[in-house]
C-alpha cells in the first residue's frame, strides 16, 4: 500500500525528466528543422559537431569555466566559512550578506553588471575612463569575454558556497577542535588536518556539482555576450540553444546536449565512487 505513494513522482519523473531524455538521444541521430519529418543520420550529427571549429572553443570554454570554478569559488568560499566559524558576532548577518547574490533572480544580476559595471556609458568603468583611468570592457574583447561573464558568475555563486561549507563545518566534532587547540595546534593546523577533512564529503559533493553546472551554464553567458564576440565566450549550453532555434538544426542541437550530458555523467559517476568507497572504510 505504500508503494502507491511513489506513483505521483514516478509519473512526474516520467513525464517531465525520462521521457524528454530519451527523445533527446533519438533526435542526436536525425536531422530535424523542428518542422518537416525526421530523417535517419546516424552518428551525422556528432560528425558535423565534431568537424567544426565552434564546437571545439564552446568545449574548450566550458573546460576553462569548469577549472576556474573549481579553484576560486571553492577556495573563496572555504575562506570565508572559516572565518565565518572564529567570529562570534554578526555571523548571520555576513552570512546574510553573502547568500544574497544567489537569491537575486540571475537576469537581473546579469542586466545590473552589464549597465552599471562592465557598461562604457552607465557603468564603474565608463567613469573609470572619464577620470582618466583606463580600463577596458572585457565584454568587449575576445581574450577576456569569457572571464568577464565568468567573474559576474562567481560573484553569484561563491556566497552559496561559503554558507554550505559553514554549516558542514559546524557539524566538525567540537572535541576534535578542542584536542587540536591543546596539542598546541595553530589557526592553520586546526584548518588543514581537522575542519578540512571533517568536510571532505561536503567539499567533495560541492566539487562534483560545480563540475554540473559548469557544463550546464548558460543564462549569463547569454544575456552579457551571446557567445561573443566572434564566439570566444561560447559554451555548449548556448551553442545547443543556437543549433535549435538560430540554425533550425534540432539534431545537432540534441547530439551537443548529449556531449553536455556526458561529462554531467561521468562527475556523477565519480561521486558515486568516491561515495561508495568511504562506505565500504
Amino acid at each position: 500500500m505504500h508503494r502507491l505513494y511513489i506513483v505521483p513522482t514516478l509519473i512526474i519523473n516520467v513525464a517531465i525528466i525520462l521521457i524528454p531524455a530519451l527523445l533527446t538521444i533519438a533526435l542526436a541521430f536525425f536531422q530535424w528543422d523542428g518542422l518537416s519529418a525526421p530523417v535517419f543520420i546516424g552518428l551525422g550529427n556528432f560528425q558535423i559537431l565534431f568537424s567544426d571549429g565552434v564546437f571545439w572553443t564552446a568545449l574548450t570554454n566550458n573546460l576553462i569555466w569548469t577549472a576556474i570554478f573549481l579553484v576560486v569559488p571553492i577556495l573563496m568560499g572555504l575562506l570565508a566559512a572559516t572565518l565565518l566559524l572564529v567570529i562570534q558576532r554578526g555571523r548571520t548577518f555576513f552570512q546574510v550578506i553573502y547568500f544574497l547574490p544567489v537569491v537575486i533572480a540571475t537576469a537581473i544580476t546579469a542586466r545590473v553588471w552589464q549597465g552599471m559595471i562592465y557598461s562604457p556609458v552607465t557603468g564603474i568603468f565608463g567613469l573609470a575612463n572619464r577620470l582618466g583611468i583606463p580600463v577596458i570592457n572585457p565584454l568587449s574583447k575576445t581574450s577576456a569575454a569569457l572571464y568577464g561573464v565568468a567573474t559576474v558568475d562567481l560573484w553569484h555563486w561563491w556566497g552559496f558556497l561559503c554558507v554550505i561549507f559553514f554549516a558542514a563545518l559546524r557539524q566538525v566534532p567540537q572535541d576534535q577542535i578542542e584536542a587540536a587547540k591543546i596539542e598546541g595546534a595553530t589557526f592553520w593546523q586546526t584548518l588543514i588536518y581537522v575542519l578540512l577533512p571533517g568536510i571532505r564529503p561536503t567539499i567533495q559533493l560541492m566539487m562534483i556539482m560545480t563540475v554540473i553546472w559548469s557544463f550546464l551554464v548558460f543564462d549569463f553567458v547569454y544575456i552579457l555576450t551571446q557567445g561573443g564576440p566572434a564566439f570566444s565566450s561560447e559554451v555548449l549550453s548556448t551553442l545547443a540553444y543556437r543549433k535549435a532555434f538560430y540554425d533550425l538544426n534540432v539534431g545537432q542541437a540534441a547530439a551537443t546536449a548529449l556531449v553536455i550530458s556526458a561529462f554531467g555523467m561521468v562527475a556523477t559517476f565519480f561521486y558515486v565512487r568516491i561515495q561508495s568507497r568511504e562506505e565500504a572504510l
